[in-house]
């Protein structure tokens, strides 16, 4: 397997030109379409990162570090083009977890808000990353040649159902329940 250099030192100034490098040594500019699908997965797993200073159950918490580990891969899938990582196991997995939690919950009647509890709002934060990841990676997919492969959108896709599953489900963890919204009166 090709592996992206690693760094032994994080100051190399090599990015001072408006350049990165990519994990098969090719550099390109800080803002093509693949490093903004890059930093956008970078940018959730930070986030899923705040989300799991939360207090939480240990199987949420397992759930959610091991996201944390796919999104790296991801990341680094989407780091070597034609490169791959993330498989249809991970796809299976999230469907497992969206099918074990969602079976917890009431059906939904209502839209909901994004808020709650504090892990549940940061949950919430983190699917909106991850909808913004998804995003990247399509862009990604229409304007490189190479493009990227389907396991990534896929997953993102998912993942970002499973982060609002996870949102409601951390609301009940802390008692409360989802926010609704409610349609304002006409004037």
């Amino acid at each position: 397997m090709m592996m992206g250099h690693r760094l032994s030192k994080i100051a190399t100034r090599t990015g001072d030109d408006g350049t990165t490098g990519l994990g098969d040594g090719r550099r390109v500019s800080k803002d093509d379409a693949r490093i903004e699908a890059i930093g956008d997965v970078d940018e959730l797993n930070s986030c899923i990162g705040v989300l799991l200073c939360e207090p939480m159950p240990s199987d949420v918490r397992d759930v959610l570090t091991q996201i944390q580990n796919d999104l790296f891969s991801l990341g680094g899938e989407l780091s070597i083009p034609g490169h791959s990582m993330i498989q249809e196991s991970h796809l299976a997995q999230l469907d497992a977890w969206l099918e074990e939690y969602n079976a917890t919950l009431p059906p939904l009647a209502e839209f909901i808000l994004p808020g709650g509890s504090r892990a549940a709002a940061l949950a919430h934060v983190a699917r909106t990353v991850c909808r913004r990841a998804e995003r990247a990676i399509v862009a990604l997919g229409r304007v490189e040649a190479a493009g990227v492969n389907e396991a990534p959108r896929r997953y993102v896709n998912r993942l970002s159902d499973l982060m609002f599953v996870v949102a409601r489900v951390l609301n009940r963890v802390d008692g409360g329940s989802d926010v609704l919204w409610r349609r304002a009166a006409a004037p």
